[in-house]
């Protein structure tokens, strides 16, 4: 059995109507299932405001679903309240996106540890500090930044701490919500790599959430494409960068660098991406679908298997054998 098992989940956000108008919703996620196994790493890309940070808050009880489940060895997540949900916060954790603001900066790097290992460890306090200061020199920095504050450090070194502060917990999932593109490019691979070598070396399986597919593919065994609250493709990393089979997933990649420019053709969608307060009947991506046909105005097609692969997509006349360079 999968450590994580997401099924149908849905977050919708009410809108205040009018007194012509009924209540309508923004549906910020729509209906996503997928798993993860332990030790694994899965990617998570879409244009910004596709949902994607909204399903990795939901995942770790940071946004409350509608409707859905998040099976973490088995146990509902969506489900719990109170107690139970505090005791259960410890084997699933997030790390932000913004170094500078998911630190609270009147305090201490020993003081943002020591809330999280008070909490779970069940250690005294001086074996609280000792720990902390191993999770720090697991992250790159040194015991002397222990009684510093956060404006004393650089944005690679603030998410090293938030990575630390995540790991505080001995979590067994962690949602890593974009934590590099708020860093400059020189700091980047730094990161990346030290998330890799945590999964490996505690077994903690990622969501890895970010717009930069080059970036995913690197980390990540899977990759998960979003579109308007939508899953629209799911692949092993290698096979969904070499073919991609859903039309959105190939325009992404078609705008990703490569030192080979010359022989990839850049694919400009029309038009923005709908609203999730009215998404498009039908496929929620045929306004801007190229192949998109008059079925796709009619039908939503669902996540399903492709044969012969580990392949899923959302898609009735998917790209057929076509590379992207």
């Amino acid at each position: 059995m999968a450590l994580l098992e997401v099924e149908d989940l849905k977050v919708h956000y009410p809108v205040r109507g009018s007194w012509f108008r009924p209540k309508r919703f923004v549906r910020a996620v729509d209906g996503v299932s997928f798993s993860l196994e332990a030790g694994e790493t899965v990617g998570l890309v879409g244009e910004s405001g596709c949902g994607k940070s909204t399903l990795g808050r939901a995942l770790v009880r940071l946004e409350q679903p509608v409707s859905g489940r998040v099976l973490l060895d088995g146990k509902d997540m969506a489900a719990l309240r109170g107690r139970e949900l505090r005791r259960a916060r410890r084997n699933f954790q997030m790390i932000f996106q913004d170094p500078y603001g998911s630190l609270n900066p009147r305090l201490t790097v020993w003081a943002a540890l020591d809330e999280v290992l008070a909490l779970h460890s069940g250690l005294e306090r001086e074996a609280r500090q000792r720990r902390a200061v191993e999770l720090l020199e697991r992250v790159g920095l040194s015991a002397e930044a222990l009684y510093r504050y956060p404006h004393q450090f650089s944005g690679g070194q603030r998410q090293r701490i938030g990575i630390a502060r995540a790991l505080a917990a001995e979590p067994r999932f962690i949602v890593a919500d974009e934590p590099v593109s708020a860093l400059d490019v020189s700091v980047q691979a730094a990161i990346i790599n030290l998330l890799d070598d945590i999964r490996r070396e505690t077994g903690t399986s990622f969501l890895f959430i970010a717009h930069d597919l080059a970036v995913v593919e690197h980390i990540s065994s899977r990759i998960l494409v979003m579109y308007l609250g939508h899953i629209v493709e799911s692949a092993p990393s290698r096979e969904l960068v070499a073919s991609p089979r859903h039309p959105y997933t190939r325009a992404l990649l078609s705008a990703v660098p490569t030192l080979d420019a010359a022989g990839r053709k850049r694919i400009v969608l029309p038009g923005d991406v709908p609203s999730p307060l009215s998404p498009p009947a039908g496929c929620p991506f045929h306004p801007r679908c190229p192949r998109a046909q008059e079925r796709c105005r009619r039908e939503a097609p669902p996540l399903a298997a492709v044969p012969g692969s580990a392949r899923k997509c959302a898609c009735f006349y998917p790209v057929e054998g076509e590379q992207t360079a």
